[in-house]
């Protein structure tokens, strides 16, 4: 090869290399463009997301403005109790510790306490705490974010959600609005505001969603009607934080904390608050009627899963399986049969029986429910209307109350009647010093008959005991179900 052959040479793989890397160059240019362009849609998409959902996320993550807006409506709360001589458990404390006595035993030798937290829903006064934090107390104290202290009223109770309604008497409070928890979605963030160790107060916590219509059985009703939808958050929550503020960014209430999963009686990991859904109903119920308006579909159910499926042969995996339905009851009137598997209660999805549960406790009797159930292959839908635990779709009002000496007395309710498989009765609703207590009594207790006269209603009772005076016989049966017998020198 001589020198003009080589230098020729040269140069052409110069040129072709030169090619070579523009081509090189615009093809990574176009690449990186396609990139760029590709994350930019992206970014407009998750923008476009996160502005449709129910919830915006702040720059950084900020929880100031929902823990500003909400610390000011969430109490502090000190139940008292002067001392009976009885022992009581409750599973709350048994299973999660989540009912305070500062670790002392329950026996009740003298005044003790136990505190909690609670949530302004009004401004003239309105509170919503758990039934475990007031439950049997002799006087319930709250105390204001601003250390304003005040004695509330007990308005009522709903052991089957574990939520109460209490009240103190003043106006122009800072309250907390109800959200809507439907709307909450896995993964979102949320605040827990409460009282942990009763002295830490006004405490904010932050989490995400955890999990969502969780039963963790730590609720009990004699007629098997306890509602357990619970949220699942990883907040931290500890002793003194049940009755507190559940809330999203907005700082809107979407649960009331009530229990912990853990092993030592302080948090874990996990919390569990009851859905802001059904606290509204159930606080709507108290404030109007005094009682929950409890609204029954009438079946028997169980979750559908694999094993289930593969046993009855059903194609799908999900929703709530009908082992039995009442007669006269909603379901039977509206035509559900065993076998059929709910998958929707007003195009609401329900997967599993925790779902279901929850959605016919927030409406009343006499609501009317679209079901939507599969059935042989098909999907059907049917409107169901719900009826009360008496079997028709009134309004319960709550039983009106009668003092004599020291206690109050209501005619037993249909659910107390049936749960203790009595005909009639009069119940001691409260008790203060006077001759029930020192006859030995305890609130709960449900007197049958007087010197063997049968007792059918408070206002019997009242009837009764009129005319009485010398040594009396007491028959009834106490909340357990257990009979029981007193004599006392009336």
């Amino acid at each position: 090869m001589n020198k003009l052959q080589f230098f020729l040479g040269v140069v052409l793989a110069a040129i072709l290399g030169g090619v070579t890397a523009v081509s090189l160059m615009q093809y990574f240019d176009e690449d990186s463009t396609a990139n760029t362009n590709l994350q930019s849609e992206r970014n407009i998409q998750l923008s476009k997301y996160l502005t449709d959902t129910a919830f915006t996320v702040p720059d950084g993550i900020n929880f100031i403005y929902a823990a500003e807006r909400v610390k000011p409506g969430v109490v502090f709360i000190r139940s008292t109790y002067n001392g009976s001589g009885q022992s009581f458990t409750n599973p709350l404390e048994d299973l999660y510790n989540e009912y305070f006595r500062n670790g002392e035993p329950r026996e009740r030798r003298g005044p003790s306490r136990s505190s909690g937290s609670g949530v302004i829903i009004s401004e003239d006064g309105y509170i919503v705490t758990n039934n475990h934090v007031i439950e049997d107390a002799d006087k319930v104290d709250v105390t204001l974010d601003d250390n304003r202290m005040y004695t509330a009223n007990v308005i009522g109770v709903d052991p089957t959600t574990d939520l109460a309604l209490i009240k103190i008497d003043e106006e122009d409070l800072p309250f907390v609005d109800f959200g809507d928890s439907d709307d909450l979605k896995i993964g979102e963030w949320v605040l827990a505001v409460g009282n942990p160790f009763g002295t830490l107060t006004s405490t904010v916590t932050a989490g995400i969603i955890s999990a969502k219509a969780r039963n963790i059985n730590i609720l009990h009703d004699r007629n098997n009607r306890q509602i357990e939808a619970f949220i699942q958050t990883d907040a931290a929550v500890n002793q003194g934080n049940s009755g507190g503020a559940l809330v999203n960014l907005r700082g809107e209430l979407i649960g009331i904390n009530t229990a912990i999963a853990t092993f030592t009686g302080t948090y874990a990991g996990y919390s569990f608050a009851v859905p802001a859904t059904l606290v509204r109903k159930v606080m709507n119920d108290l404030i109007e009627f005094g009682t929950v308006q409890r609204a029954l579909l009438g079946v028997s159910i169980i979750n559908v899963d694999a094993r289930l499926a593969a046993e009855e042969g059903l194609d799908i995996v999900e929703g709530v399986y009908i082992q039995g339905v009442a007669s006269e009851s909603a379901a039977s009137e509206a035509g559900i049969q065993p076998g059929d598997i709910i998958v929707e209660i007003n195009g609401k999805k329900v997967t599993n029986v925790s779902e279901l549960q929850e959605l016919v406790a927030r409406n009343r009797p006499g609501d009317k429910v679209k079901v939507t159930y599969y059935r042989d292959g098909g999907i059907n839908n049917v409107y169901a209307t719900l009826k009360n635990t008496m079997g028709d779709t009134e309004v319960v009002k709550r039983p009106e109350e009668l003092e004599m000496e020291g206690a109050l007395f209501i005619t037993p309710t249909a659910d107390v009647l049936q749960a203790l498989e009595i005909e009639g009765g009069a119940q001691v609703v409260e008790l203060g010093e006077g001759k029930w207590a020192d006859a030995g009594l305890e609130e709960g207790f449900v007197i049958t008959s007087i010197d063997h006269e049968k007792v059918f209603s408070a206002e019997q009772l009242m009837d009764i005991m009129a005319d009485k005076s010398g040594g009396i016989l007491i028959e009834g049966i106490t909340s357990e179900g257990k009979h029981a017998f007193y004599g006392y020198g009336w």
